[in-house]
């Protein structure tokens, strides 16, 4: 099977580098002076590069996504599944799709849901959209882990912001939390402490969590309030526990949402 991938960077070269291991017949193209994988034909234009592919695989930033798809716009057969890796809101993936279907290419949208170094094209996986079943069938023949979601392009951009929404708001109040602890000399304590806590977090953990915010309201706006006037006195930033204080407060005002409420009480 051809397959092109547009983008050599740290995440495609690694995917380039497995399709070709794994028997494909892969071509590249990157305009960056980037290394080119072993196993991999580098082309100096996008057009040679997606002749005869059964699949093209866009790992670019968002930002280039629109520019991958139309660089070789006229050399992609009718049928090609063109699968875009980018991190974008669905509805930037939604407008790919409206790209990709005219000129006729199954379109996927793929959202990386782990870390590609040490993992390449095993790193798991989500795919939707028109071409996401004939993507996850190819990949996965070449040891690929894609599990697909739906037919709706932009379902898996989605799925993987709303987990980024929880993977990177933990880590930016780790962050301000540490730098705080830092600041009071508390480090050594904190750190063990936290691991200890996430270490142990399951189901009923998280249920709790959530559960006990309508009951403890005003005493957790109370306590955050605290935090963010003790991170202020040592000089530390607290946006994130400043957001705490503005949720907590929309909640009291507006109450809180119909799922979170069901999450909380499974009955």
């Amino acid at each position: 099977m051809r397959v092109t991938v547009f983008g050599l960077g740290e995440a495609g070269s690694l995917i380039a580098a497995d399709l070709a291991r794994a028997g494909a017949e892969v071509h590249g193209y990157d305009p960056a002076g980037v290394p080119t994988p072993e196993g991999v034909t580098r082309h100096g234009e996008p057009a040679g590069a997606v002749r005869g592919s059964r699949l093209v695989l866009a790992v670019t930033a968002a930002a280039d996504a629109q520019r991958a798809i139309a660089q070789a716009w006229n050399e992609m057969k009718r049928g090609t599944v063109y699968a875009d890796l980018s991190t974008a809101p669905p509805r930037f993936k939604e407008d790919l799709a409206d790209t990709a279907d005219l000129r006729g290419l199954p379109f996927a949208d793929v959202a990386l849901m782990g870390t590609v170094p040490g993992s390449g094209l095993a790193t798991p996986a989500l795919a939707s959209g028109p071409g996401a079943a004939s993507y996850a069938e190819m990949v996965n023949e070449l040891g690929g882990q894609v599990e697909v979601l739906s037919d709706q392009s932009g379902d898996a951009a989605g799925h993987k912001l709303l987990r980024s929404v929880v993977t990177k708001g933990l880590t930016s109040v780790l962050i301000e939390s540490l730098e705080a602890a830092e600041a009071h000399g508390s480090t050594d304590w904190l750190w063990p402490h936290v691991v200890e806590l996430l270490t142990d977090a399951d189901g009923s953990f998280l249920q709790r969590l959530i559960g006990g915010t309508p009951k403890h309201l005003d005493r957790r706006i109370v306590e955050m309030e605290s935090a963010r006037a003790f991170l202020e006195s040592l000089g530390v930033p607290s946006t994130m526990t400043a957001a705490t204080v503005d949720t907590l407060l929309r909640i009291k005002s507006s109450g809180m949402p119909g799922a979170t409420e069901r999450i909380s009480d499974p009955r």
